[in-house]
């Protein structure tokens, strides 16, 4: 029989043989893994940095921390572990003035975060409206759903679950809460269906994927989080340094991209000025043309893996911290 146990323990790093081609790690490097989560990709880089590398690993999660326990136990680098947000956590290196070799995300929910059931992130199993990384925060999935009204929520469910459904949806959770409370997964999840059309239950994956999705972001303040840490994770680089993120949805990509994008950009005067007057130079170099997506077979073994992206940049000799 799997137990709960068996269930966290299990992970499987998304895009690993990619991600660490794209970083390249190389010896005595110095490394900072921003969200450590089961630790997948830490174990291969402390792996490659070696005896005389030192891999930072960020989490706010205790159950990351744990993992991490472990993992410097048996790894062959000098380790450190920030219990701390990764925005937090980066900007806490800057300030003691770290210089990473080579910088990485994995964003979104980790897998034994989705596994723990009682924490709440999945419409899979019924447990409490929970959903926080951190459990010593104060805000929960619980507190949303029964406490914002219904414009916040349908702001939050259109613009970070890109649910077309999002006011349909608001309405009938403030309906049903009026009555009583909703503090179970699967009690929002009827609350949802009761809200959608039965044609559109049927396409495009589960119906409350998009509400749950939207709904974990605004707890766990994921976007803001990761604007914010984008340009501390560019700081803490050193020049040559390599920053990659895997991403899980397109929110998250496009302020991945972007932020690539601006930091290899060079000059932005208008193209009829034949000299330019702005004097910018590219900050850094894209490490691919595009997104690199898990393979079909990847996908095949690890379903958790089919919306993933991963993009990185290098830090250019001679740009600015």
């Amino acid at each position: 029989m799997t137990t709960l146990l068996d269930m966290v323990s299990v992970h499987i790093p998304v895009l690993a043989g990619e991600l660490i081609e794209l970083l390249d790690p190389q010896p005595g490097a110095v490394a900072v893994d921003c969200t450590l989560g089961g630790g997948g990709h830490a174990r291969l880089v402390a792996d490659r940095i070696g005896p005389a590398g030192t891999l930072i690993a960020i989490d706010r999660d205790p159950i990351a921390e744990e993992r991490f326990a472990e993992l410097a136990a048996e790894v062959p680098c000098a380790t450190r572990f920030i219990r701390a947000d990764f925005a937090s956590g980066l900007e806490q290196l800057c300030e003691e003035g770290v210089r990473a070799d080579l910088l990485y995300m994995d964003l979104g929910m980790s897998s034994m975060q989705v596994d723990t059931w009682a924490r709440g992130f999945s419409y899979a199993y019924d447990a409490p409206l929970d959903m926080r990384m951190d459990p010593d925060q104060e805000t929960t999935a619980a507190d949303v759903v029964n406490g914002w009204d219904e414009r916040q929520l349908t702001r939050v469910l259109r613009e970070y679950g890109e649910e077309r459904y999002a006011g349909r949806i608001a309405r009938a959770i403030v309906r049903t809460r009026r009555s009583e409370p909703i503090e179970t997964t699967h009690a929002l999840v009827d609350v949802i269906k009761s809200a959608i059309p039965t044609p559109a239950q049927f396409a495009g994956g589960h119906p409350a994927k998009r509400t749950f999705q939207a709904i974990r972001i605004a707890v766990n303040e994921e976007l803001e989080q990761l604007e914010r840490a984008l340009p501390l994770a560019w700081d803490v680089l050193a020049p040559g340094g390599r920053l990659a993120a895997i991403s899980f949805h397109s929110l998250e990509d496009r302020r991945v991209k972007r932020f690539l994008a601006e930091r290899a950009r060079g000059c932005i005067c208008p193209p009829d000025l034949p000299v330019c007057a702005c004097g910018r130079t590219p900050e850094g170099e894209l490490l691919s043309r595009r997104a690199i997506a898990p393979t079909p077979g990847e996908v095949a073994h690890n379903p958790r893996a089919k919306s993933a992206h991963l993009r990185g940049a290098r830090k250019l000799e001679g740009a600015a911290r």
